[in-house]
Formats: C-alpha cells, sequence, structure tokens
C-alpha cells in the first residue's frame, strides 16, 4: 500500500513539476517576443516569480519522495551505528518540525492574504499563488514519510543514498571481500 502511495505521489509531482515548467518556458519564451516587438507582458515578472516559487516548492516535495535533498547523508553514514541512527534520527526530527512549522505559518499567511489580488493581475487571487507554502510544506511532509522506512533500512545497514558502492558488507564480512 505504501509503495502504491509513494508511486502515485512521484508520478502526480513528476506531471506538477513538468507542466509547471513547460508553463514557466512558454510565459517566458513569449514574453521576450513581446518585448523584442516592443510590446512588454505587464503580467510577465509576477506570474514567472510565482511559478518558480511553484517549482521550488513542488520540486523540493519530489527530491524529499526520493531523498536527494540537501542533506549531510556522507557525515552520518561514516558514523558508527548508534550515532548514525541517533543524527538520523534528529535530522528526521528537525526536517519534520520545519515543515509542520512552515505549513501552519503559511496557512495563517492565507488568512492575512484574504482579499488581495495579484498587482498586474487583480482577477487572481494572492491566496492561490501562496497557498503553494502550507500545501508544498503538507506534500514535503508526506513525502519524507513515505520514502523513511526505506532509508531508515539504509542507515540501519550503513548504506545512503548515492553512497552504495556495491553490495552491503556481508555479515560479520569485511566489504568488498569474502571472510577466508
Amino acid at each position: 500500500m505504501r509503495e502504491r502511495l509513494r508511486d502515485g505521489l512521484e508520478k502526480l509531482l513528476q506531471s506538477v513539476v513538468i507542466l509547471i515548467m513547460i508553463s514557466l518556458t512558454a510565459i517566458v519564451v513569449i514574453a521576450v517576443v513581446y518585448r523584442k516587438a516592443g510590446a512588454s507582458l505587464s503580467w510577465y515578472d509576477e506570474v514567472a516569480s510565482i511559478l518558480l516559487a511553484w517549482i521550488t516548492y513542488y520540486g523540493a516535495a519530489l527530491a524529499a519522495l526520493k531523498r536527494s535533498h540537501i542533506g549531510f547523508e556522507s557525515l552520518v553514514m561514516a558514523a558508527p551505528l548508534g550515532w548514525r541512527l541517533a543524527l538520523a534520527l534528529v535530522a528526521e526530527l528537525l526536517v519534520f518540525g520545519f515543515f509542520i512549522l512552515l505549513a501552519w505559518t503559511g496557512w495563517k499567511v492565507l488568512l492575512v492574504l484574504e482579499g488581495d489580488t495579484l498587482v498586474s493581475l487583480p482577477e487572481i487571487s494572492v491566496q492561490i499563488t501562496q497557498s503553494v507554502i502550507p500545501f508544498g510544506a503538507v506534500l514535503f511532509l508526506l513525502a519524507q514519510a513515505l520514502s523513511l522506512p526505506d532509508h531508515w533500512q539504509r542507515v540501519r545497514a550503513g548504506f545512503g543514498h548515492g553512497l552504495d558502492h556495491g553490495e552491503p558488507p556481508a555479515a560479520g564480512g569485511k566489504a568488498g571481500g569474502s571472510v577466508p
């Protein structure tokens, strides 16, 4: 069940990020053509910066799902098992704590922004554009939670994402060889 949910979320996030990237690319190209023609689009800067923020939040959730976000995994994996488990636990607690705070604060910001609209497109609510903050934080939390069991297993085994150099050491043996 967890794997199906994880795969579904990955496909959804990939689709959203690709759609936003295509939209941003199209808007930039259209804006350049208009500028070259001597007629700038008044809404371009505002919309492009919003789409860039959306790529950041949704892309971060996708990176969390794949455990590809910025971290200190090589430092954690170099530690002895007891320290490695403690460091990994502290790191997870800090990440979860930060994104819970971000989701809550983002929701509070949305309440404050009620009634505000974009300057260049007054028909679009700022709440819609800024909803990415709490929604992206919740998606990041979900992605982190779905990837946690596999990550914890790698931490216990001493093998991190991107750090694998073959098979894990055999029980009681040395890495990269067999016990005589």
